[in-house]
């Protein structure tokens, strides 16, 4: 009955609340043609030369936000130029408040979209109807950019070479972008061009988006098959020298105080490496990479993890952030909360470059070349590791392979190899992707693993369906994960396990709501793990959220009921607490409570308390954010994990995670960001403070400040230091 029951929930919702208003995409499609002219234009902001007067405008009068399908409450003017350069686009948006009103918290580069106003573009230069380019800026001409393959794989991280320059005033706000063809991805053809294209504008202070080709709410702008065209576009022929170089000096100073280090003291290197992109047509892209270097990434934030899954800590390393999503699949939670907690990645990029500690290991060189077209995609990387005192050299491969088929499915294999001086380990998988409907889709993949110096392989597998319209998003996610599947060059949240994860939260916008209401959204979240050996229940989560509201303003507040099983069959140990093998049952209350990010002082907050185990565990998470001008932000988080009399010897202990972040920028492209955390388990702290200056575009200087300390086995002191000045250079042939 409890195997039948999540399938009858998923059928009996599909069928109940499938509403008119997920519409299909809108036929004929919305048209602009493009308009080409001879000279550059000077990217400002201020529209004032006479080609931007002589251009066509068109309206994006289509509300998606709040009210989907009225008419946008805030004019925005769109204008598209080209000429043997770039594609020139201009948003205007205009605002009878004024620039007084505008919402900006940072500069962030790939800033938070929902706490900015701003103007966007997605494009779709092969016309394909599933990939999409987005560029979007906030009125201070921050940027934002992504790829977007069928609205379910993104690569948020990637960083397009192109430009902006914002202008802001009484009557609203202005965006003019200039992107260079060598960014664009398009066929090769003298003929006049088509490109899927749409537009977008958040205006946050009522919290509203609108759009010019339509698109359902439930969706977003990167699903390109709702997207309007771009015709008569003569787009020169790309470049068969579009190659892209990127060479770096770096100096650093390293300290290491401690017993725990094997050469402690002062070190300082001077390190020559670089990058070269060559977009060898326009389906196929080359990456190089020579003695690879990462150090401006952002730092880890540290984690408190009392639950039985392993951390996941994503990508930070501009190499292995681009392509991201044709290389990363797998499974993984949907929007936070959906889909279940399982991940199964059978490749996970941080195996390389970063040892179990998550501290660097050299690498020598890599490549990677990626081909797409309108029926497949095709993707290798090679790295070449160096070796360490604790580690031999190793080389890494992946490959990938994906067809796509009609069009909005494809299926694909992926296959990693780890070859070490000791063994090698395979990781290969199948896996597919299926819009059964407009609403409806299945994802699924079987993945094994085999060590070469081990007789038996490992296996993992899912299916996660997942329906999404207007009123309801609901779930199915069935997932395995034998005792021996061990990818090395992958990432799984657990091993010996069997999943079953289905659950539903509704979107009711009815008209009982108080103004300042934008949704009522209930849900239930339930987990069921087995083992995979023996087919026992080893963990099984109840998560009832009777009440969870969305604010007009963009706030949000709600409260979880969970009933957990868990059946330990070892010890567990989270935060030091050993906490025997043996049936426990408890229960536990949530609440959570988030306000306007957008505004110069918001805050979140969640508070969980209730049972752990055969004590009690009272967990609180607080931030404040204070940004009084774009130009300077603080972010001031406190955690506090509070145990009650929990595991064998009934300890009662607290741990505190304190974490301060600032960032002060001159502007987008000068900025100086600061991040510290203490964490009284351990005693660890870590400090991060990074300059940074993008002197010419993608072209940076780095000066970055790094300590780590942390109570060692001895219970002495262990301290690491690490100054770093990097300065790279961007080159485009």
């Amino acid at each position: 009955m409890i195997k039948l029951l999540p399938v009858f929930l998923f059928t009996l919702f599909s069928f109940l609340s499938y509403g008119q208003d997920t519409f299909s995409p809108q036929q004929p499609r919305k048209d602009i043609p493009a308009k080409a002219i001879k000279q550059n234009l000077k990217i400002d902001g201020k529209l004032d030369e006479s080609e931007w007067a002589k251009a066509q405008a068109i309206l994006l009068d289509f509300e998606v936000e709040p009210l989907q399908g009225e008419k946008a409450k805030h004019p925005t003017h769109v204008k598209i130029l080209y000429n043997q350069s770039f594609l020139y686009i201009a948003g205007i948006c205009y605002d009878s408040l004024g620039k007084n009103f505008l919402r900006a918290p940072d500069f962030k580069r790939d800033f938070e979209l929902r706490s900015h106003d701003a103007f966007g573009v997605t494009i779709d230069g092969f016309n394909d109807k599933r990939n999409a380019m987005a560029m979007v800026t906030n009125p201070y001409g921050t940027q934002r950019d992504l790829l977007a393959f069928d609205d379910r794989l993104y690569d948020l991280d990637w960083d397009g070479l192109w430009r902006v320059r914002t202008a802001r005033s009484d009557s609203g706000w202005v965006a003019e972008i200039a992107i260079p063809w060598q960014t664009l991805r398009y066929p090769k053809t003298s003929d006049a061009q088509s490109w899927g294209i749409n537009f977008f504008r958040n205006r946050r202070y009522t919290n509203a988006t609108y759009a010019w080709s339509p698109y359902p709410r439930s969706f977003s702008v990167v699903r390109m098959d709702y997207a309007g065209t771009l015709s008569n576009l003569q787009a020169p022929p790309p470049s068969a020298t579009n190659i892209r170089f990127i060479p770096y000096t770096l100096f650093s100073y390293d300290n290491y105080n401690g017993s725990e280090y094997e050469n402690p003291g002062k070190q300082t290197k001077l390190k020559l490496g670089g990058e070269i992109k060559w977009a060898i047509n326009p389906n196929t892209v080359l990456d190089l990479t020579f003695n690879t270097d990462f150090a401006q990434a952002d730092a880890d934030r540290q984690v408190n993890n009392v639950t039985r899954f392993s951390v996941f800590f994503p990508e930070r390393r501009q190499f292995f952030l681009e392509n991201a999503s044709l290389f990363g699949a797998g499974l993984s939670p949907i929007e936070e909360l959906a889909g279940g907690a399982m991940r199964i990645q059978p490749f996970f990029s941080r195996r390389i470059g970063l040892d179990n500690n998550a501290q660097p290991v050299a690498i020598d060189a890599g490549a990677r070349m990626v081909y797409r077209s309108l029926k497949r995609n095709i993707g290798a990387i090679a790295i070449r590791q160096r070796a360490t005192d604790d580690l031999s050299a190793t080389n890494f491969f992946v490959g990938r392979y994906s067809e796509n088929i009609g069009s909005q499915n494809r299926i694909g294999t992926l296959i990693t190899v780890k070859n070490t001086e000791a063994y090698n380990n395979i990781t290969g998988s199948v896996d597919g992707f299926f819009r059964l409907s407009n609403v409806l889709s299945l994802n699924s993949m079987a993945m094994f693993s085999q060590n070469s110096n081990e007789s038996s392989a490992g296996f993992a597998g899912y299916n996660q369906f997942l329906y999404k319209n207007n009123h309801l998003v609901a779930w199915y996610t069935q997932s395995i994960v034998t005792d021996k599947y061990n990818p090395e060059m992958g990432f799984v949240s657990r091993n010996n396990v069997i999943a079953n994860a289905p659950g539903f939260y509704l979107t009711n916008r009815g008209k009982w709501r108080p103004t300042w209401v934008r949704s009522f959204e209930p849900g239930l979240f339930t987990e069921f793990y087995h083992s995979a050996t023996t087919g026992q229940l080893v963990e099984r989560q109840l998560n009832f959220n009777p009440v969870w509201i969305n604010l007009q303003s963009g706030g949000f507040g709600g409260i979880f009921y969970a009933n957990y099983y868990q059946r330990l069959e070892e010890v567990f140990a989270p935060l030091g607490i050993e906490i025997t093998p043996r049936e426990y049952r408890y229960n536990r209350v949530a609440i959570i409570l988030g306000s306007d990010a957008s505004k110069k002082v918001s805050y979140f907050f969640n508070h969980e308390m209730g049972g752990y185990y055969n004590g009690r565990l009272d967990y609180t998470q607080a931030s404040i954010k204070i940004a009084p001008t774009p130009h300077a932000s603080f972010n001031i988080g406190f955690e506090n994990n509070g145990f009650e009399e929990v595991g064998d010897k009934k300890e009662s202990k607290s741990v505190q995670l304190y974490s301060i972040e600032s960032r002060l920028a001159l502007n987008p492209r000068v900025q100086l960001i600061g991040f510290y955390q203490k964490n009284t388990q351990s005693d660890r702290d870590t400090w991060n403070i990074r300059f940074s200056w993008e002197y010419r575009p993608l072209s940076y200087i780095y000066l970055v400040f790094n300590q780590r300390g942390f109570i060692g086995t001895d219970l002495s002191r262990q301290r690491e230091q690490h100054i770093i000045s990097k300065i790279s250079y961007l080159k485009q042939f």
